[in-house]
């Protein structure tokens, strides 16, 4: 149809999210900084300024360009903390499991 508007696709400067570069997880550009590091830090309170100090090889820019995006796809950055957190409670669980084997063993 013509006349008819399409939605813009949103590209954000300095952010990449590729297969094959960090897991396919948005990231910024030339880094291998994810945005979810820079959400992370940002969530604990720090400002971009304290953000610059954790990963002093980023631009103001380039932390800035990270909370836009996460902003823009708060769904996809907090499905991955989910994950992630759900990674780390069963590495634990199951380090939980072999320690306790391992005691099971030396009781014997």
């Amino acid at each position: 149809m013509k006349g008819m508007a399409t939605a813009a696709k949103n590209t954000y400067p300095h952010i990449v999210k590729e297969p094959g570069y960090c897991g396919g997880k948005a990231a910024i550009d030339n880094t291998r900084v994810r945005v979810n590091n820079v959400v992370w830090l940002h969530k604990q309170g720090h400002t971009p300024a304290q953000v610059l100090e954790r990963y002093p090889d980023l631009s103001l820019a380039q932390v800035h360009a990270a909370l836009a995006y996460y902003y823009d796809h708060v769904e996809e950055i907090e499905a991955e903390f989910a994950r992630e957190d759900e990674a780390e409670a069963n590495l634990e669980q199951r380090k939980a499991e072999v320690l306790a084997e391992r005691a099971r063993r030396s009781s014997r």
